[in-house]
């Protein structure tokens, strides 16, 4: 009994089909026709009470399961009027008495109504919704995607959080396509519908005559009422699943259901709904114009919007209250002048430290620090640095954060030891938009470049936020686009942020959980000098440290075997591999670009070696080749919104990496050892050498010849 409830739609569906060959009876037609009315209702007030589309995925699926239900029946009700003269149960003869009130012509009008409604304006704009829905879901993948990455380097969401918001995108890409075919699906039905009717009626109308059913008139009304009948017990549960087509596809900009949604968006409106009731007034002082009707309907908007408005009016107060109290100043202890604190020669001193990480501002930026003042960004800033812990085994330092008179009110610089390394500028008041590779159109805003992923960009006003996603935009607050500029920033020189302090920290931390490991390898086998160059090694190249004590043991094995820093590096990698490939494969696929045979043997007899250590000297045609190959495959992994992947030799893997790097600091260079064998490798080109310019040009003379 469990297994056939489990299939029971399954079962279903093949019933549905056999409705299309077997004659059912009248009174099971009438139970079934009654099903699919209530069917369509449930349906309708589902899509009404959902906050988005998700909630129902199984819409398409289900709307062609509806559909066929639909048309099996009306080939079973077709197969009744023609065959038993126009009785087809009493369902259809309830519904064509109903429509025709004993006047078939004024049946026939209203029922091509309802009929040219479903099809023309319900259908049709239905169908236009899911075709613009399913373009701009597929166009702003890109922008949400990267969206995600900025929400997870910031902080903002952990790993799992991730993948759960990346697996709703894919979701919804292949619901909204699903949605744009099952739309056709509506509006055949809706073309089938009418069909069948005049199949029913002129069918019905020559049977009735040659088979001597009566005269003209008398078939003319019993097949006239039939077919109304059969038709409009079809087309209401058709207009109804249409309608809810159409409701599910809007559902994209709403928080809450659509009863939730109108209510509360129209009592936010009470000076509107006031407008609106005097106008009516206005328009009842008209002669011969309903005068009763107009004064009723304006009395009634005038009171609703003057009690909506005294209801709103505490809440607007007490949401006034809290704004001003935390606005209201605080007193602050009075600082010495700068020159009596710089008397005493200890406080110079000061002066010649230099931080690790330091954050200036212009002064429109300060209230988003400023946590007296409601400022986020620094609890934002401890949210990324536990994060970037959890994933990269590495303690970011503390940020200093303070005012410059020196820039711009709405710009801020970040420097790392001192330097300068990254500036941008935000607009506090302004929301920033990505612009995707096809927008639906174009919203007003101030041109910009988004400062962490350089995306062409504009600073859009908060009023267009909502038509800016609607046309394919991924909005951005100020506090996340200067978050997730910050954290890119660190990410880039995180190496350089790792000291011998640091490093020796990071090893005490260990004897915790591996004491017998560290106290027979640091500094005894590895010096800590020595394993701060290999964990810079891994973090220049995005790798984490995480499992320290795999990297510890791995490096003490190479070097105890006589292996240098590189060697011992490319070793740790190697042990690492799971590690590597969790951080650059998605879902259990790696792409890539690799190298000719041919090329890597030319670049291993390039490997030189001098006192200051070893390096590549490739020659500047071959360095040519690979730079202008490599830059054109970059564009396939712009277009698939992934970061490139260089995969080559173990044996050039370090050298190359970091001559590359010079060109394409973005890239990343793996070995065939450091990914797992349980990944699939999908090659998107394959650098090669290109034959001299006159052996080509000889080549191309003797095809000629």
């Amino acid at each position: 009994m469990k297994r056939i409830m489990s299939n029971v739609i399954s079962l279903f569906v093949v019933v549905i089909v056999l409705f299309l060959i077997i004659p059912l009876p009248t009174f099971m037609l009438d139970f079934l026709l009654i099903v699919n009315i209530g069917l369509s209702i449930l349906i309708l007030m589902i899509t009404m009470n959902i906050a988005e589309p998700l909630e129902f995925s199984i819409f398409p699926s289900l709307l062609l399961v509806t559909t066929l239900f639909r048309l099996g029946l009306n080939v079973s009700t077709t197969r009744w009027i023609l065959s038993n003269g126009g009785n087809a149960g009493t369902v259809i003869k309830a519904f064509g008495e109903l429509i025709t009130s004993g006047n078939v012509v004024i049946g026939v009008v209203i029922f091509l109504i309802i009929v040219l409604v479903q099809f023309i304006v319900i259908t049709k704009g239905a169908e236009r919704v899911s075709e613009v829905a399913a373009r701009f879901t597929l166009d702003a993948m890109p922008g949400k995607q990267m969206a995600i990455d900025a929400d997870l380097s910031s902080g903002l969401i952990n790993e799992q959080e991730a993948k759960v918001r990346r697996y709703k995108i894919q979701k919804e890409a292949d619901f909204y396509g699903a949605m744009d075919g099952a739309t056709k699906i509506v509006k055949g039905d809706a073309i089938m519908s009418l069909l069948i009717t005049i199949i029913n009626f002129v069918g019905g109308v020559i049977i009735g005559m040659v088979s001597g059913g009566g005269d003209f008139n008398t078939v003319l009304n019993t097949y006239s009422i039939a077919t109304i009948g059969d038709g409009l017990v079809s087309q209401l549960p058709a207009l109804m699943i249409s309608t809810a087509t159409g409701m599910i596809v809007t559902r994209a900009v709403s928080d809450g259901s659509l009863n939730t949604d109108v209510i509360k968006q129209f009592k936010a409106q009470p000076r509107a709904i006031i407008v609106t009731g005097v106008i009516l007034l206005f328009l009842a002082a008209i002669p011969n114009t309903p005068h009763l009707a107009l004064l009723a309907g304006g009395a009634v908007l005038i009171v609703a919007g003057y009690v909506i408005g005294r209801q709103m009016k505490p809440q607007t107060a007490m949401e006034l209250a809290a704004a001003e109290s935390a606005a209201a100043p605080t007193p602050e202890e009075a600082a010495p002048s700068e020159q009596d604190y710089f008397k005493d020669i200890n406080n110079v001193y000061s002066l010649l430290a230099v931080e690790p990480i330091e954050m200036e501002f212009g002064y429109s930026l300060i209230p988003m620090v400023d946590e007296s003042h409601g400022g986020k960004l620094i609890s934002r800033v401890v949210i990324f640095r536990r994060q970037f812990a959890q994933d990269m085994g590495f303690v970011i330092p503390s940020i200093r954060m303070h005012d410059a008179a020196s820039l711009g009110t709405n710009q801020y610089v970040i420097r790392i030891k001192g330097e300068e390394v990254a500036r941008g500028e935000i607009l506090v008041d302004y929301y920033l938009a990505l612009e995707p590779a096809h927008p639906l159109g174009e919203v007003d805003g101030i041109e910009t470049i988004e400062p962490a992923y350089g995306i062409p960009s504009r600073w859009i006003l908060p009023e267009n936020k909502e038509i800016a996603e609607i046309y394919g935009y991924s909005v951005i607050d100020p506090l996340s686009v200067m978050l997730t500029h910050l954290s890119e920033t660190i990410k880039k020189h995180v190496h350089e942020l790792l000291t011998r302090a640091e490093t020796m920290q990071l090893v005490e931390n260990l004897k915790h959980t591996a004491p017998e490991l560290v106290e027979e390898t640091v500094p005894n086998v590895v010096s800590y000098a020595n394993l701060e160059k290999i964990l810079r090694n891994l973090l220049r190249e995005g790798v984490s440290i995480k499992d320290l004590g795999t990297i510890i043991e791995t490096a003490a094995d190479a070097m105890g075997q006589g292996a240098n820093v590189d060697s011992a590096t490319e070793q740790v990698r190697a042990a690492l591999s799971r590690t590597i490939t969790h951080r650059f494969c998605e879902n259990g696929q790696l792409r890539v670009v690799t190298l000719d045979a041919e090329v890597e043997k030319k670049i291993i007899a390039s490997i030189t070696r001098n006192e200051q250590g070893v390096f590549l000297a490739i020659g500047p045609d071959l360095m040519q080749q690979i730079i202008s190959q490599l830059a054109e495959h970059m564009k396939k992994f712009n277009e698939l919104s992934q970061s490139p992947i260089l995969l080559v030799s173990q044996v050039i893997r370090g050298y190359f990496s970091r001559m590359i790097s010079q060109f394409y600091p973005n890239i990343t260079v793996l070995a065939f050892n450091e990914i797992s064998n349980d990944v699939q490798i999908q090659s998107l080109g394959n650098i090669t050498l290109e034959a001299p310019a006159p052996a080509r040009a000889e080549r191309k003379a003797m095809v000629s010849s």
